[in-house]
């Protein structure tokens, strides 16, 4: 093809309608003409192999050549890159891109040199005994290779050889003498490190020059969305068929699930709010570019759509989970928003229901939910997650401005707690006092704000606050369910009104902890207790999403002597808390995400330490505990499994460290209280539970002894002795379940796993789990002619007693669940 054929190709390209032609000196400025992006174009069009070496990539320019890489790699060319990693200006998602769009094909290195600085910025473009470079001031980033004043010249090597050779030799040198290869584990880790650089601030200024509003997160995926979807498609390549995506509050987990979902056909989106699923349609509608969707809700019931938006209350219902309404098989992509509420029964029946090729949990809480374990429905498979503090970090959150006020007009020591929480009657009167809301108000005006929300412990609550605050001139709304009070609005109304400024503060009960999306709010004011960290981060991140204008978020958080006084430091540093810590806390102890301003009054100090030298020794919390979850179901002994799901994570911590914990010896544990019904006392008293105490206490660094258990236990109909056919079965089921199937493939020597047959299943099993069973205590596990493995004759009246199925299945439940906590603790960590 001669020159000018590339020169016509460049041309009919959307964004260049005018001519182009070769050019030696590229100045940027308003000239298009001169900017270097076009010039790369057309060099890149007649190149048979690309070498750029820059300080560092930006998403932004990445996103500008991307194609053009792409469509030169189709036509046999081969490219390198080479670019910097210092001070972190090179942004991980830049290089996802890379990595996602064009793989292996390109080889992409790193400068890896700390005794020499590396700022070149150079384009060589070869083809047989052909070859030109552009090198100047460009690194990869929008206003670099367009409209910023950058100076690059070009040249050939036949007017110039010797100096061409020279760069050309140089870049060899660099590139595989003083540089890493960045494959997936490097940029992983790379991007665990990177915090967003200050200077970065200014460059992607200098980027959103003349863009348009996008929305949240952008019409193109951005920063945290990139990295995620590389990893979801890593995920799906070694053939995970679920997987949770945890991320922060304002990280665009909406977007992120419409971009996921490209490449199916049939999609549902799952949401226990209307108001979220209108939000998720709009985003899914910029992304897929389509207006082939639907909703199914209370008032709609939409079929035969390509994407079907679906209230978890209508379409949970028995009654829809059909063929008359969807087949199991209608929907190729099902996304589960906020998904920590999907261990209950109308999401869970959904997810039962449909056999979807990809399932994604979206959710924004930290890794439990007041204790109940999500990771089981993904298939303990979390491809990716970006907490708040790296969130901040990486600058996709705004900075927040914590100010801990004391609050003495609250005496909460007097209220009752039932399941764990104040008695919302009590907790009322105690919180609507006179000159609190003088203390609110004097605090709301010394850092003021044009759009806040305040969170109350019920509709009186709210309601009064709202009155408070319009008779001195603020106008307010209350937001709670069935609203119908004087300052009552609803929930959609209000926040029109906020955004067109109508009103300054929403006090709301429970209706803005999730799905609400005013990037614009400034203030968040606590104006109840802290009770669950769930909820106060879920809280907190309503006002962190980033918005023009706004460079941080303030937080008033008005804390008296309840009982988990003490909490936010640990919270927002994300730390667990520790009573121990908290006796000596002081405020320089932690550390916060960057640019962060958190700040407590010093008698607060001293109310922390104080509260946490009152909290009861181990022993005591636990108990306590205890009969906190026992309440919580409805007076009902708890099983090991609902002790591990609803018991909160310091306590969880604790038991680890106790001699007696429930969890080692649950049946003496229950006895210690005096909790033992009549079938659990007779199997307490008999040698079942030395057997069972060795089921919670064997050790466990692999998942190999859980599918012989399970071939015992066989779906409660306990088996004496297991033969071939058992093993093999249980080894099926169990590797075929969920990421059970990651420990074989970690090991060199079950890596094969997928083709084994009977034999090699009985081979392992012999080699392993039965070997260390038989040498496990006591003498429980024995040899039998015609089984691989059997219970010695001693248990055999022992497992038949009543209710002693149920005992070993909760055991094996718990040990499986705590034993994928652990690992996926670890591989996070």
């Amino acid at each position: 093809m001669a020159e000018h054929d590339f020169e016509e190709e460049v041309r009919g390209r959307g964004d260049m309608q005018f001519d182009i032609g070769p050019c030696e000196v590229m100045t940027g400025g308003m000239d298009k003409k001169r900017f270097l992006l076009y010039q790369l174009r057309l060099s890149m069009m007649k190149a048979g192999d690309i070498d750029i070496i820059v300080s560092f990539l930006m998403e932004s320019g990445v996103k500008m050549i991307l194609d053009d890489l792409e469509q030169a790699l189709e036509r046999g060319a081969k490219i390198r890159i080479l670019t910097g990693n210092y001070l972190g200006i090179t942004q991980p998602g830049a290089l996802y891109l890379i990595k996602d769009k064009l793989g292996d094909r390109v080889e992409l290195r790193f400068y890896n040199d700390k005794g020499r600085s590396f700022h070149p910025k150079a384009y060589i473009f070869r083809n047989g005994d052909w070859g030109e470079i552009y090198i100047g001031s460009s690194n990869i980033s929008k206003s670099a290779l367009t409209s910023g004043i950058e100076w690059n010249y070009h040249f050939d090597n036949r007017r110039d050889g010797y100096n061409f050779r020279q760069f050309y030799h140089t870049f060899e040198d660099l590139f595989y003498n003083h540089s890493i290869i960045i494959n997936d584990q490097v940029l992983k880790q790379y991007s665990k490190e990177w915090k967003k650089p200050a200077v970065q601030r200014d460059l992607e200024r200098y980027d959103s020059l003349g863009n348009e509003t996008e929305g949240e997160g952008g019409f193109e995926p951005r920063g945290a969305q990139i990295e995620a979807l590389y990893a979801l498609k890593c995920s799906r390549r070694e053939g995970a068929e679920k997987g949770l995506v945890y991320a922060a509050t304002g990280i665009g987990k909406t977007y992120l699930a419409a971009f996921d979902s490209l490449d199916y056909e049939k999609v549902l989106f799952v949401a226990h709010r209307e108001e979220i699923l209108k939000q998720a349609a709009e985003s899914f509608r910029n992304v897929r570019h389509s207006d082939d969707y639907g909703f199914f809700t209370g008032q709609d019931k939409c079929i035969g759509k390509a994407v079907i938006f679906a209230s978890v209350s209508s379409l949970g219902k028995p009654a829809y989970l059909n063929e008359g309404y969807f087949s199991r098989d209608y929907f190729d992509y099902i996304v589960i928003d906020e998904f920590h509420h999907a261990v209950t029964d109308q999401y869970k029946r959904i997810m039962e229901y449909f056999r979807p090729k990809f399932m994604l949990g979206l959710t924004a809480t930290p890794d439990r939910m007041d204790g109940r374990n999500i990771y089981e429905l993904c298939d303990y498979n979390v491809p990716y997650q970006i907490s708040l503090k790296d969130a901040v970090n990486k600058g996709l959150l705004v900075p927040f401005h914590y100010y801990g006020i004391f609050d003495e007009t609250v005496d909460y020591s007097g209220i009752h707690m039932v399941k764990g929480k104040y008695a919302e009657e009590e907790l009322t009167k105690e919180l609507l006092v006179n000159r609190r809301y003088e203390l609110i108000y004097k605090h709301y005006m010394k850092y003021r704000s044009k759009k806040a929300l305040g969170f109350c412990c019920s509709r009186e609550h709210a309601e009064q606050m709202a009155k408070e605050f319009c008779l001195r001139h603020i106008p307010a709304a209350a937001v709670y369910s069935d609203s119908d009070g004087e300052y009552a609005e609803e929930r959609s109304e209000a926040i029109r009104k906020l955004r067109a400024g109508e009103i300054k503060v929403i006090f709301s009960v429970d209706m803005f902890n999730e799905g609400l999306d005013i990037s614009e709010i400034d203030m968040v004011m606590f104006l109840r207790p802290t009770e669950s960290p769930v909820v106060f981060l879920q809280q907190l991140g309503r006002g962190l999403r980033k918005s023009r204008n706004k460079e941080y978020l303030n937080v008033l958080d008005f804390i008296g002597n309840y009982e988990k006084a003490g909490s936010a430091p640990f919270l927002l540093s994300e730390r667990p808390y520790s009573s121990a810590e908290a006796e000596r806390m002081q405020q320089q102890d932690f550390e916060y995400p960057d640019d962060c301003v958190v700040d407590f009054d010093m008698r607060l100090i001293d109310l922390f330490q104080e509260m946490a030298k009152k909290r009861a020794k181990k022993e005591e919390r636990v108990r306590g505990e205890y009969f906190r979850i026992k309440e919580q179901l409805d007076g009902r002994v708890p099983t090991r499994m609902e002790l591990f799901t609803y018991m909160e994570d310091e306590i969880l911590q604790l038991c680890g460290s106790l001699k007696n914990s429930p969890f080692k010896h649950y049946l003496r544990y229950l006895d210690g209280l005096n909790e033992l019904g009549d079938r659990e006392r007779i199997i307490f008293q008999g040698i079942g539970n030395e057997f069972l105490e060795l089921l919670e206490t064997t050790q466990m660094s692999k998942s190999y002894k859980m599918p012989v258990l399970m071939a015992f236990y066989n779906d409660g109909d306990i088996k004496t002795a297991i033969d071939e056919d058992d093993i093999y079965r249980s080894y099926m089921e169990f590797y075929h379940t969920a990421n059970n199937w990651k420990d074989l493939e970690r090991d060199k020597g079950t890596s094969d796993f997928k083709s084994w047959d009977k034999k090699r299943c009985v081979s392992e099993a012999l080699k392993n789990p039965v070997r260390f069973l038989m040498q496990s205590g006591n003498g429980f596990f024995v040899q039998e002619k015609g089984a691989v493995l059997a219970l010695n004759p001693q248990l055999h009246e022992a497992v038949r007693l009543d209710g002693f199925a149920e005992q070993m299945k909760d055991v094996i439940e718990y040990r499986s669940m705590d034993y994928y906590r652990k690992r996926y603790e670890g591989a996070s960590n």
